[in-house]
């Protein structure tokens, strides 16, 4: 059920790790067009500021990172590999650039469309991945640096709160190149699968 009630600013101003983990099992909400998407947050992978090599911040404020150092609670969008959209939840404070990106989603509102825009998709994988989402939900740069703290075009509310024993923890994803102990750092955080249930 979806409540129209965005998390507050002061979820966000915790410590990036924390929030990856307090993400999980909470709601991305879409309003497309006049249609409601949702799906519950099911993996999540931490970046900690400038020193954290594989954090797009590492190389200073840019044009592109400059959401990053606004007030936490924005959304944080960049297109990668040429091909995909990523959705981040910028976090900490204001000045600091840490952020959260949001990696897989369970489906909860909204299947007969993300079916739609998923088409030739399997339905385990229509959510199970960064790219994959954004393109479910029609998230794009046009909303970069989007407030999420309102309940408009895009939101994260809570959900169902995970067992603590529950949560896995491991590796962030796609940063092979980035030295150690940045490479190894277990900031990805994630759910077990669900049988029966579509990612």
């Amino acid at each position: 059920m979806i409540t129209y009630a965005p998390l507050p600013e002061d979820f966000y101003r915790q410590p990036v790790q924390q929030v990856a983990r307090s993400l999980l099992g909470c709601c991305l909400v879409r309003r497309l067009d006049e249609h409601l998407l949702a799906g519950v947050i099911i993996e999540t992978e931490a970046y900690d500021g400038e020193q954290d090599l594989a954090c797009h911040a590492r190389a200073g404020r840019t044009a592109r990172t400059a959401v990053m150092y606004g007030p936490p609670g924005r959304a944080y969008i960049y297109f990668t590999y040429g091909m995909h959209w990523c959705l981040n939840a910028v976090c900490g404070p204001e000045e600091y650039p840490a952020a959260v990106l949001i990696r897989a989603l369970r489906p909860l509102i909204g299947r007969e469309i993300i079916a739609i825009r998923r088409a030739g998709i399997a339905e385990p994988d229509w959510l199970s991945g960064p790219g994959r989402l954004t393109r479910a939900f029609g998230i794009d740069g046009r909303l970069n640096g989007i407030s999420l703290l309102t309940a408009d075009a895009l939101w994260i509310e809570a959900g169902e709160r995970p067992a603590e024993t529950d949560i896995r923890c491991g590796p962030r994803v796609g940063i092979s190149s980035v030295p150690e102990p940045w490479r190894s750092l277990p900031w990805r955080y994630w759910l077990p699968r669900v049988p029966n249930k579509a990612l």
